[in-house]
């Protein structure tokens, strides 16, 4: 068995715990001041990333995720994964191929950004209106902010549920 470097298994960490849709087991791959950004939620706070992958895990019925081209090193790494899923708004099913970048610290991720073909993305996703206005920035802040909602929301009720 060739080595792996401890930064390339904690990229394996991430992604085999959203696979078994543990998102506690995501949350603890994150610095305390970690970000996160994707083309649907943007930029995230360590906090806000760590509540958005509790609510995906949580969330998702059908979810797949397949991970290959893991590269690491001290310091930065990449993956490429790619999620199959049904959509839980439209029940549309979405295959989306994503490329993910990290920089780590003390062995956990301080930066991780997700980058996708938003449009793609959109098609499959929301439909015909995905496909007509799926380019358009107004859409696509507008959807991001309905994502963002949807997170403020689910940690209202994680709190709530603490309390």
């Amino acid at each position: 068995m060739a080595f792996q470097h401890p930064n390339a298994n904690l990229i394996e960490r991430l992604y085999s715990s959203l696979s078994a849709r543990d998102g506690v087991a995501m949350a603890g791959c994150y610095a305390p001041e970690a970000t996160f950004e994707d083309p649907a939620f943007g930029r995230l706070d360590a906090e806000n990333a760590r509540a958005m992958w509790r609510m995906l895990a949580s969330r998702a019925r059908d979810l797949t995720v397949d991970v290959s081209e893991i590269e690491a090193n001290d310091e930065t790494g990449s993956a490429r994964w790619i999620a199959h899923y049904t959509f839980a708004q439209t029940g549309r099913p979405v295959v989306n191929d994503i490329r993910a970048s990290f920089r780590f610290a003390d062995e956990l991720i301080v930066e991780h950004r997700d980058r996708f073909d938003w449009w793609r993305w959109a098609r499959q996703a929301l439909g015909p209106p995905g496909l007509l206005l799926g380019w358009n920035p107004v859409f696509q802040t507008a959807v991001r902010n309905k994502a963002r909602g949807t997170l403020a929301e689910f940690r209202q009720r994680e709190a709530a549920d603490s309390a």
